[in-house]
């Protein structure tokens, strides 16, 4: 049975078209009450896990129709999306408006992941509709916090995917559509250095130069990246002081650490909050931490992925995988089940004005993921 493509991009334009960024209750709110019905509709269970800290809901859908009754209660399969954006609301009623042109979607989260979660909706109804078995049941999560760091959402995402035998993630493709195998972690600092105030030119000798603490710890921190080992330390933000005629007693910058493993990723912790100030008058505070753990290519993600390759060539194309510096929720899910990240659309431009999902995409993605859920055991 042939997959609609035009049924498809019309259920991801009326995702699109519900604003979701990830601070805007009302919207988060729309949208998690349309996938919820999109998902009811097609026989799916919905479980609503209510939002906390002024984020918005999280869904897990469960899908054991397919599988045998021995195994709905056991481990599954998990797929992981999120359902919110960083565009802010007013984007599609202005520069972003859902359009066509050519092979392009353009609007606001079309590639990164309205397009990919729906995609995941569409291959379980494409199952039902063609009469097609899994060997194990599939559960959907869809989290609403995705692009501030999931902060409500983890504790959700590590317990389904303990009661999972794989993950796929919907994130979107990479680079003409590749899938991601592995993916660097993240840590984020601010480090603050605490100084004596003086009049810069009566006192000067009875400052404590805040800005100039920190210059000494900017140069030590960039000094920590280490291409060899995929690390890198990077100090993105700089502020401090208030007038040029005062020796200014604060100044902070912020952070961005990448590493390729948890073991890098808790040396790099140890040393950069064991910093020591330059100036005994200047104190120093360290605050932050690592925000989404390295996401290695372990030998069972690596067997997954040859079994994705292998059902892709029966589909049609010719799978590819690469490792990314960008991190996504399949960092929390890797070292506890294998993980396969990037299944959604392949598009481009995404967190830009000019996000797009490549339509030509959407069969060959949505087959993929229907042979995976219907063949791993």
């Amino acid at each position: 049975m042939s997959i609609d493509t035009t049924e498809i991009l019309y259920g991801i334009r009326t995702w699109i078209e519900i604003e979701s960024p990830t601070h805007d209750a009302p919207g988060m709110a729309r949208m998690a009450a349309r996938v919820e019905a999109d998902y009811r509709a097609i026989g799916a269970q919905v479980e609503r896990i209510p939002g906390r800290d002024g984020f918005g809901d999280h869904l897990l859908v469960t899908d054991a129709r397919h599988c045998p009754p021995d195994v709905a209660d056991g481990p599954g399969i998990m797929v992981l999306s999120h359902i919110d954006t960083v565009h802010p609301i007013g984007v599609l009623a202005g520069p972003l408006p859902f359009r066509i042109e050519g092979d392009r979607a353009y609007g606001p989260g079309a590639e990164d992941m309205k397009g990919g979660a729906y995609i995941a909706l569409a291959a379980l109804r494409q199952i039902a509709r063609e009469g097609g078995r899994t060997h194990l049941p599939v559960r959907h999560l869809l989290v609403s916090d995705e692009e501030m760091g999931s902060a409500t959402s983890r504790e959700h995402i590590e317990r389904e995917a303990r009661r999972a035998k794989f993950v796929l993630v919907t994130e979107p493709a990479r680079s003409g559509g590749k899938i991601v195998t592995a993916r660097k972690g993240i840590a984020n600092f601010k480090i603050s250095a605490h100084g004596e105030a003086a009049h810069a030119g009566v006192e000067h000798h009875l400052g404590a130069n805040a800005i100039r603490e920190i210059a000494h710890q900017i140069l030590e921190l960039e000094a920590m990246t280490d291409y060899g080992r995929e690390l890198t330390v990077n100090v993105g933000v700089v502020q401090g002081g208030g007038r040029s005629n005062v020796v200014p007693d604060s100044a902070e910058i912020e952070v961005d650490v990448r590493m390729p493993n948890p073991q890098i990723g808790e040396e790099i912790e140890t040393r950069i909050r064991s910093l020591k100030p330059h100036n005994p008058r200047v104190r120093l505070s360290v605050s932050g931490g690592v925000n989404r753990p390295g996401y290695e290519k372990t030998p069972e993600i690596a067997a997954l992925f040859l079994h994705a390759k292998t059902l892709a060539k029966e589909i049609g194309f010719d799978l590819q995988d690469l490792k990314t510096g960008g991190g996504s929720d399949g960092n929390f899910t890797a070292a506890i089940a294998p993980t396969l990240d990037g299944l959604g659309v392949d598009g481009d431009g995404g967190h830009t004005l000019e996000e797009r999902l490549y339509i030509s995409s959407i069969v060959p993605r949505t087959r993929l993921l229907m042979a995976l859920m219907q063949t791993l055991e």
